[in-house]
């Protein structure tokens, strides 16, 4: 069996100078770009969900899975764009990078998804039960958010003293937002029924 989870997550990490005024102000720079995503779908810390045309598509995947078995490769492209997209926002917003997010090009973000076959890789009755399995998570996700908010505000201080971005730092909010996605994948765009891993590594 293949060791690599269907969804994975890589940040380039900026060795050099990071630019610290945009850095001081990034509350501020965020704005814009938090306007056109929310926009889009709406914008929670990367989770965006909506049941019909904007957001991730889950109720009509899930839908679809249910009584087709079937996963739209539209459909498909559609979420990951958009994830893609919203993590590069919250790399923007954790300071990771000085670069203003792209709404096209990938950046220092790279997202990879696993396309699923939904008739031989996907049961048509897990999606009912996924986000009630993914619990565990969102207890775990909570806690992790809450730390890395502290370490993204300790980031913001060395980048203003120093202008770099310390590793550990950068390595630990970087596993959590890797979390996020591979419960993101299995709970709401129901790319797989592989559990996600309980760790911040790749």
């Amino acid at each position: 069996m293949n060791d690599q989870y269907p969804v994975r997550l890589a940040i380039d990490y900026p060795d050099r100078d990071l630019n610290r005024l945009t850095s001081a102000l990034r509350i501020f720079t965020l704005i814009p770009i938090v306007v056109v995503l929310t926009a889009i779908g709406g914008f929670n810390a990367g989770n965006n969900v909506a049941a019909g045309g904007a957001g991730l598509l889950f109720l009509p995947t899930l839908l679809l899975i249910l009584f087709r078995r079937k996963y739209p490769r539209w459909w498909f492209d559609w979420n990951l764009q958009l994830l893609r997209f919203s993590n590069r926002v919250g790399v923007y917003a954790a300071l990771m990078d000085d670069r203003y997010p792209s709404t096209e090009d990938e950046q220092a973000v790279h997202l990879e998804i696993d396309y699923p076959d939904a008739q031989r890789t996907l049961n048509r009755w897990l999606p009912l039960v996924k986000w009630l399995l993914a619990i565990p998570h969102y207890v775990a996700l909570l806690l992790l958010y809450l730390a890395a908010l502290i370490a993204v505000i300790g980031a913001w201080f060395a980048i203003l003293f120093t202008g770099r971005y310390p590793r550990g730092i950068f390595d630990f909010v970087e596993g959590v937002m890797r979390w996020q996605n591979r419960v993101v994948g299995y709970a709401l765009i129901l790319v797989t029924d592989r559990y996600p891993p309980f760790r911040l590594r790749p």
